[in-house]
């Protein structure tokens, strides 16, 4: 027993024991040894050289003494059989025997492509086997050759297995099963959008007004229902003059007249329902109203276009004029009266017209026709208030930042008729205050830089809560220069425009009072334009005629 203890720690620390001797690489692959036939052992030789004696220590060692080892029994599906490993010196080039014993496996010896393998785990050693009763008593080294040629036969060594796997790589297998579809799902539909973008022809991001586009305009003639009859299968559209938040304004041809086509996408639909239910009401038909011509819409489904066509006016709006242009005193007027007029008809009611407020009122949509009169556009956001009948799901905080009144971007507006004309009357007072400050008479210098209201204390894109702040919270207006008073009419502007932009809703002008005030102011040259007339039916009610008198 002491000697087989010795054996196994012998195999032990030369890394053979177990899966290296027992199990080398790829035997389970092997068939198993037939039962009937074969040799069967019982006995080998033992010997274990850590036992020997050292003959360079010691010279009076005894002989080595052969023993004898008996295998143990045989199981079912294992055999016996004897073995003997050599220790290989590559420096002396000479083999020494290490151990010497039984060994059990699954496979007989003969059932080997070679009864050796060479071992190189820890050390140089070859592992011989064979079958019978003291078969390796007398064994000798069968050499490098044989080792060598066994080695070539083994299967690849095996590798590593790799660690088991913790919680984190689960939760890295599991994101990465999970977010792998969704990019490619992803990358799919921006595919598709693009594909549809392109197919489309024309974008609707934002341009400033009277960029030329480079898409491709929609052919004017294809799916149509024509509201006005074949009249507006002649529209052909020429270039792209502005684009906003509802969509792209074209300068078109309706036969060989210039016009205005208004194209929303298929998303704002309901803005094209809006605005032409604006148009169609009673009396709209006024020179400070743009004039409209008709609607119709192309394509179907997700191609889906809505067209809205009116009057085209070459000067575009009122901002994009100030940004390149000064206004003589006359001129000024002109426009500021046109501005005047124009709210006071649309914020009246009267022969089957119901008040309306504009509710995105602005330079950008105030628009200058060639003789420098002005007209108001975009009805958009509008909202038509029916005697008896509420505001309905209005909602109240709509509307270009810049142009809220101060109780908009509060969010504390009373949804009634006058406080929405009066948010109206506010928006109007900066556009009174952008037409003065390109007044020559106000002293303006021609190379000066056009600013929106309020830009140089808010900047060009301020957001809702810088307004609220600027507007709201420190009351803040734009600067009314001293020298504006000196001018009478601009003096007179200047009352009104304060008194417009009140922080007390109640305390502002209505649009009426502000058309008296501007409408005296008339230049006395004899050379000042005129407003444009009206036209029969279509004439606002005059302020005498209002039946609410009001001082002003």
């Amino acid at each position: 027993m002491v000697a087989k203890s010795a054996l196994n720690f012998t195999l032990l620390v030369l890394g053979i024991q177990g899966t290296v001797l027992g199990a080398p690489p790829m035997e389970e692959n092997l068939p198993p040894r037939p039962k009937g036939g074969g040799v069967e052992t019982k006995y080998c030789e033992f010997f274990n050289d850590s036992s020997v004696c050292d003959e360079t220590k010691n010279p009076n060692c005894p002989p080595p003494e052969v023993k004898r080892d008996e295998c143990q029994a045989i199981e079912s599906d294992k055999s016996n059989h004897c073995f003997t490993l050599w220790h290989f010196n590559n420096e002396t080039n000479k083999a020494t025997v290490k151990v010497k014993g039984c060994f059990l496996d699954t496979v007989a010896c003969n059932d080997r492509t070679s009864s050796c393998r060479l071992h190189n785990v820890k050390l140089p050693l070859l592992h011989c086997c064979c079958e019978g009763d003291m078969c390796n008593e007398n064994a000798t080294f069968p050499g490098l050759e044989a080792g060598m040629s066994a080695q070539t036969e083994l299967p690849p060594e095996r590798v590593p297995a790799s660690p088991l796997p913790t919680p984190d790589d689960d939760t890295k297998a599991v994101i990465a099963y999970t977010l792998t579809p969704l990019f490619i799902l992803f990358g799919v539909l921006v595919g598709c959008y693009l594909l549809y973008r392109k197919r489309k022809g024309s974008s609707f991001a934002e341009l400033a007004n009277g960029e030329a586009s480079l898409s491709r305009p929609p052919s004017a003639g294809a799916g149509m229902d024509h509201e006005t009859g074949g009249l507006l299968s002649q529209v052909t559209l020429c270039e792209v003059r502005a684009r906003g938040r509802f969509g792209a304004v074209w300068r078109a041809k309706l036969g060989p007249k210039d016009v205005a086509v208004k194209v929303f996408p298929l998303q704002d639909k309901q803005s094209w329902l809006a605005e032409q239910e604006i148009y169609r009401l009673p009396r709209m038909d006024h020179p400070d109203i743009l004039h409209y011509i008709g609607v119709d819409k192309k394509g179907d489904n997700l191609q889906a276009e809505y067209w809205l066509i009116s009057a085209y006016h070459e000067k575009g709006s009122l901002c994009d004029y100030l940004k390149a242009h000064t206004l003589t005193w006359a001129e000024a007027w002109r426009i500021a009266a046109c501005v005047a007029r124009g709210l006071a008809h649309l914020h009246e009611e009267g022969g089957g017209k119901p008040a309306v407020a504009h509710r995105d009122f602005k330079s950008k949509n105030v628009l200058l026709k060639s003789d420098m009169s002005a007209c108001i556009a975009d009805f958009g956001l509008a909202l038509i208030f029916v005697a008896g009948r509420g505001c309905g799901d209005a909602h109240g905080q709509v509307g270009t930042r810049r142009y809220m009144a101060p109780e908009v971007l509060d969010g504390a507006i009373n949804f009634t008729k006058d406080a929405f004309l009066r948010i109206d009357m506010y928006a109007c007072a900066l556009v009174l205050w952008e037409i003065a400050s390109r007044c020559d008479e106000g002293g303006v210098e021609p190379t000066a830089q056009y600013r929106l209201p309020l830009e140089e204390e808010v900047g060009s894109h301020p957001g809702l809560e810088e307004m609220q702040e600027a507007v709201v919270q420190r009351k803040l207006r734009p600067h009314i220069p001293p020298r504006w008073r000196e001018h009478p009419g601009l003096f007179v502007l200047c009352d009104t425009m304060e008194e417009c932009w009140d922080h007390d809703a109640e305390a502002r002008l209505s649009a009426s009072c502000v058309l008296e005030r501007v409408a005296a102011q008339r230049p006395a040259s004899a050379t000042a334009p005129a407003l444009p007339p009206f036209t029969h039916d279509t004439t606002p009610l005059l302020i005498h005629e209002l039946a609410e008198q009001q001082v002003c």
